[in-house]
């Protein structure tokens, strides 16, 4: 018997196709919205996460403790010899000192507190991407230079070609010295254009009377930079005080709160839940008002209620299932679209930027694509399905046939 009701349900779905169509159409969108809300959410992480590596910090970031714990150049690196066998440890492309230290930009007209980075010019490329968006001059390329961010040098009012006089606190003193601007970077970020200050490695060490760096900078690929990063530590090449720290140990305060971000979505994906889940049981509900005297003439034909209300339950889980087939295989179609033509990068980063002035956010949204979001779609469905089954069996299984055969 259960097989003839199986088939008598699959039938009445296409007997009355609007109702069916309706019912997919509300299963598969709640499917396709909740892929589509994680897949974004996600890929706007990954996105803060490698833009902040790529622009302001580094994929994976090598120093001493005490650095870590406190930024002075006084606790540099003891030495780089150990920089040597970084390359040899699998997942490391490439090794970049950086010596950063406090200082005084003092133009002809104006003077700022900034943070200065002394870098190689041709190791930081490999670790960097702000070599590419340098908008007038060139990129650094030996001692006396240095390049800025936009919009600083527009605040301290010098100019591609003009001097500016960096002052500093060292070992040995205060050091100042004299640089020309080469080259002004403009990424259209304001962490970046309103902070940046590249100088040779050269003139740092000379500032500042280190003769290390106070950082190593390793380039790595996208995604695994924790697993890099645990891999150089267990390589055994890093002296003892020194730390290998991944992107997402370096932004610590940010993913917690990222992560607290994620555990407040739940109760709101919930709520989306439980209203794809009603509007899928209402309409069933209708369906079953509509098809009162059907449900009569078929009960007096000697089918009994039980198994006619095993008909309409299954009428519901099959649309149920097919409708979170079409959403699951859209939902994933659609983010990986959208990571493929990047569409919603330029919008998201014009819309977020004024809120989160403090980090850096590039035109790049690529949108994760996991199985593992069809899992959060599945209850929302299975819930729908429930309810669908539930509520209107059990009116199904009240009827009278004889009142109902009267219903109009």
């Amino acid at each position: 018997m259960v097989p003839s009701v199986a088939r008598l349900a699959w039938r009445n779905l296409w007997r009355h196709k609007r109702r069916t169509q309706l019912l997919l159409a509300v299963v598969a969108y709640a499917t396709v919205a909740i892929v589509f809300f994680w897949g974004f959410f996600d890929g706007f992480v990954d996105m803060m996460i490698s833009s902040q590596a790529r622009f302001l910090a580094a994929p994976v970031l090598i120093e001493s403790e005490a650095h870590r714990r406190d930024p002075d150049p006084e606790n540099a690196l003891a030495d780089l010899d150990f920089a040597r066998e970084l390359d040899a440890v699998d997942g490391v492309r490439g090794v970049a000192p950086r010596l950063e230290v406090p200082a005084l930009l003092r133009s002809p007209y104006r003077a700022r507190g900034a943070r200065v980075r002394g870098i190689d010019p041709d190791r930081e490329p490999m670790v960097s991407d702000l070599p590419q968006y340098i908008a007038e001059g060139a990129m650094l390329d030996g001692p006396g230079q240095v390049v800025l961010g936009i919009d600083l040098a527009s605040e301290i009012d010098v100019r591609v070609g003009e001097r500016l006089v960096v002052d500093a606190q060292s070992q040995a003193g205060s050091q100042a010295l004299g640089l020309s601007v080469v080259g002004l970077i403009e990424a259209d970020v304001v962490s970046v254009d309103e902070t940046v200050v590249w100088i040779h490695l050269d003139d740092a060490r000379a500032l500042t009377g280190v003769s290390t760096a106070t950082s190593l900078a390793v380039d790595v690929t996208n995604g695994s930079e924790a697993e890099v990063a645990e891999a150089i530590r267990r390589s055994g090449v890093l002296p003892g005080d020194v730390v290998a720290q991944g992107i997402v140990d370096q932004l610590s305060g940010i993913m917690s709160g990222i992560d607290s971000k994620r555990v407040a979505m739940i109760p709101m994906i919930s709520l989306f839940a439980i209203f794809a889940a009603i509007t899928v049981m209402s309409t069933v509900i209708v369906s079953v008002i509509e098809r009162t005297r059907e449900f009569g003439v078929i009960a007096a034909l000697g089918l009994p209620q039980g198994r006619i209300a095993q008909m309409v339950m299954l009428e519901a889980t099959f649309t149920a299932g097919l409708g979170f087939a079409f959403g699951a295989v859209a939902g994933l179609g659609l983010n990986t679209f959208l990571t493929a033509t990047n569409l919603m990068g330029p919008l998201i980063k014009n819309v977020y930027a004024r809120f989160l002035e403090g980090y850096a956010l590039t035109d790049e949204l690529l949108i994760t694509v996991q199985l593992s979001y069809l899992a959060w779609a599945a209850m929302t469905v299975a819930l729908a399905a429930l309810l669908a089954i539930a509520v209107p069996g059990r009116q199904v299984r009240r009827l009278e046939p004889a009142e109902a055969m009267r219903a109009r």
